[in-house]
């Protein structure tokens, strides 16, 4: 199991590699904020633990595991954002929350919430529920 540091990096590859066609060391440094030294070690971890192939020079490739576990992180982003946009967080903070509890929920929390964004999802009016009560609360 990757730890949250190598969760970033693969999500961070993953989503280059989407939208770029590749992932270069000095573009996940950017993304990451980090310095590119430290995106080589941990590209040297990540190949040695078999989720993507390294070539010093030559770049790097996802492999089967690596690609499954990049997507499957960059689809948990994308739920913890669509849910907490649901519960009515505002927009300027629902990236950096995202960011500071993906890494501490357990899948079957994931899976939960997955389930709880598709409820309200099905049925709109189930939203407006939602949002009035959060409006009494807030108006107590």
């Amino acid at each position: 199991m990757p730890t949250p540091s190598m969760e970033d990096y693969l999500e961070r590859i993953y989503k280059l590699i989407d939208e770029k066609g590749y992932a270069r060391v000095s573009d996940i440094a950017e993304g990451l904020e980090v310095h590119p030294s430290s995106v080589t070690k941990m590209i040297q971890k990540l190949d040695k633990d078999n989720y993507l192939i390294y070539e010093k020079y030559r770049g790097l490739v996802l492999t089967n595991k690596g690609k499954k576990m990049g997507k499957r992180l960059v689809d948990r982003h994308q739920l913890l954002e669509s849910f907490l946009t649901v519960i009515g967080v505002q927009d300027e903070n629902i990236y950096t929350d995202v960011e500071g509890i993906e890494h501490h929920l357990s899948w079957d929390s994931i899976t939960c919430i997955e389930t709880l964004v598709e409820y309200f999802r099905r049925d709109p009016s189930r939203l407006e529920e939602l949002r009035a009560v959060r409006s009494d609360l807030e108006n107590e």
